[in-house]
């Protein structure tokens, strides 16, 4: 019992350190690749910097890196992952494809978010002489943010499961208890518990995020 609280355990640290990781290195990929998805687009769907060939090829490119599967795209990047960090396995070889295959769902998390912002108060922040610059920062970002923080979240929960199905190729984690104790070695209990711990902190995120939109909403 002892021994599988200890796996349990240090496999629940791996998967929380990849998911941390992973989601900055995501935003970062994403966030302003979604802002361009946005604000090239024709002005009907509220671009401020129409242009249409741009948009054209940022979302195809989008669209094709978010059709592959994960488990695929994790073995096409291994020689990447063992550039960047050394190895291709383990928790931080991990990182590398979960920030990449996640990187076009945050873009056009993004990009929704800002399609929701009112267009009257880009009008009016136009109106005023604001630069571009002045419009994605100071108007379409903060009036998106309780949209961009209920993607966030939705984003960190498919990080999880992304994660998860990581272990099936040495990634570390819950996936990779469940794989190797639970499954290989005949072992439900192991597997029980990682698929436990998993919906536990599905659910937590999920509220935590729940609640922190909704607080953002309502501070408005």
């Amino acid at each position: 019992m002892n021994q599988m609280m200890n796996l349990v355990l240090k496999a629940t640290g791996e998967t929380l350190v990849m998911v941390f990781f992973s989601t900055i290195f995501s935003l970062i990929l994403g966030l302003p690749l979604g802002v361009l998805l946005h604000v090239t687009s024709s002005e009907e769907q509220g671009g401020i910097i129409p242009k249409p060939l741009l948009n054209s090829v940022l979302g195809r490119i989008v669209n094709v890196l978010r059709s592959f599967p994960f488990i695929i795209l994790m073995i096409i990047l291994i020689p990447l992952s063992r550039l960047i960090v050394g190895t291709s396995i383990g928790t931080k070889a991990t990182i590398v494809p979960l920030s990449i295959a996640a990187a076009p769902f945050v873009a056009r998390i993004i990009e929704s978010a800002l399609k929701e912002v009112d267009p009257g108060v880009v009008q009016a922040a136009k109106a005023m002489g604001s630069t571009n610059a002045q419009i994605i920062f100071k108007v379409l970002l903060p009036e998106a943010m309780p949209s961009l923080v209920s993607g966030i979240t939705l984003t960190i929960i498919n990080l999880i499961g992304y994660s998860a199905m990581a272990g099936a190729i040495g990634g570390g984690g819950l996936g990779d208890l469940a794989i190797r104790y639970g499954y290989q070695r005949f072992r439900p209990s192991y597997m029980v518990a990682a698929v436990l711990v998993i919906l536990v902190l599905v659910e937590v995120i999920q509220i935590v995020g729940n609640k922190l939109s909704a607080r953002l909403l309502a501070s408005r």
